[in-house]
C-alpha cells in the first residue's frame, strides 16, 4: 500500500507522476532479442500504449538468488547468460544506465526485508531481450531486483506490494519470465507452429488465465497446489515467480489485459500481462 512516507522518501529521486502500468512479459527464447516475429511485434505494440517512464525496475527469472538483491551500479553490463546461440546474439549490447538512487530507495521501501545493493550483476537476458523492444534507444535507466529462491510465493507477492509507491514516481515495474516453461519437454520440430501446445500446456494456460482475468490470485500465489497440468507447466519456480511480482502490484482500480497469449513448441507460453 502506498503511503505518504513512501512517496516522500523518493521525492528527491523522481517527480510525481500518474500511476504507471505494471507488466509481466513472457520473454521466451533469447533469440527474440534479434528476431522478427509476432511476439516481438506484441512488445512493440505494447510500447506504444505506455507512458514514458522515469526508470524501469525489472524482476527477471534469470536472477535467482539466496536473499534479495538490487542492482546499484551506474552502468549495468549486458549479460549474455546463455549458450549455443549465434554470435549475432552475443554481440547485442543494451547500454541503458542504472540508477543507484532508485536502488537505494527500493532497498528502503522493502524494509524490513533485507535487500543487498549489488555492484556485480547487470542486465540479464530476461531483462534486456524484452526491454530493448520497448525502449530500443536504451534511454530509460534500468535496475533489476533478484528473486530469493528460499522464499514462498506468498512472500514474493507481499514483497511486490511494498513497491506500489514507485508506480507514482514514474517507475515501470516489469516481471519477466514464462508462465508455462518446461524446457525438458520442448518440441523443437514444431517450434515454428503457431499456438502449439501439449494438452497439459493448454489446460495450464486456461487455468492460469481464468484466475488472472477473474482477479482470483490466491490460487496463483499457491501455485504448487494447482492441478497436475500447472505442475508440468511450472516444474521449477524461477520463470513463474516474476508473475507474482506483477500481480502483487495490482490495485482495485486496475484492469488486467493479456497479450502475446499463445503457446509455443508444446511446453512454453508467451502469455504476457498488462495491468493499468
Amino acid at each position: 500500500m502506498t503511503t505518504l512516507n513512501d512517496l516522500h522518501s523518493i521525492s528527491s529521486t523522481f517527480s510525481n507522476t500518474d500511476k504507471m502500468p505494471v507488466l509481466f512479459l513472457g520473454h521466451g527464447s533469447p533469440m527474440n532479442a534479434i528476431e522478427e516475429n509476432q511476439f516481438v511485434n506484441g512488445f512493440r505494440n505494447l510500447a506504444k500504449t505506455l507512458p514514458q517512464p522515469n526508470a524501469i525496475l525489472c524482476v527477471s527469472a534469470h536472477w535467482f538468488t539466496n536473499g534479495t538483491k538490487v542492482t546499484a551500479m551506474e552502468m549495468p553490463r549486458t549479460i549474455h547468460d546463455f549458450g549455443g546461440f549465434p554470435q549475432a546474439l552475443f554481440d547485442v549490447q543494451y547500454p541503458a544506465k542504472g540508477s543507484p538512487e532508485l536502488a537505494v530507495e527500493t532497498q528502503k521501501i522493502l524494509e524490513p526485508a533485507m535487500v543487498e545493493l549489488d555492484e556485480h550483476w547487470g542486465l540479464d537476458h530476461g531483462a534486456w531481450s524484452v526491454i530493448k523492444h520497448l525502449y530500443p534507444n536504451a534511454d530509460v535507466p534500468v535496475i533489476q531486483l533478484s528473486i530469493d529462491y528460499t522464499k514462498s510465493g506468498q512472500y514474493h507477492f507481499e514483497l511486490a506490494q511494498k513497491l506500489q509507491a514507485l508506480r507514482y514516481k514514474g517507475v515501470l515495474i516489469i516481471g519477466s519470465g514464462n508462465i508455462v516453461h518446461n524446457l525438458r519437454m520442448v518440441d523443437f520440430r514444431n517450434f515454428d507452429k503457431d499456438n502449439y501446445g501439449y494438452d497439459w500446456a493448454i489446460e495450464a494456460r486456461e487455468t492460469v488465465n481464468n484466475h488472472l482475468l477473474n482477479d482470483d490470485f490466491h490460487p496463483l500465489i499457491n501455485f504448487e497446489k494447482l492441478n497436475k497440468a500447472v505442475q508440468l507447466a511450472v516444474p521449477t519456480p524461477e520463470h513463474y515467480l516474476p508473475l507474482l511480482y506483477t500481480l502483487g502490484l495490482k490495485d482495485k482500480t486496475d484492469e488486467i489485459e493479456l497479450f502475446n497469449d499463445k503457446l509455443l513448441a508444446g511446453s512454453l507460453s508467451m502469455t504476457s500481462v498488462k495491468i493499468m
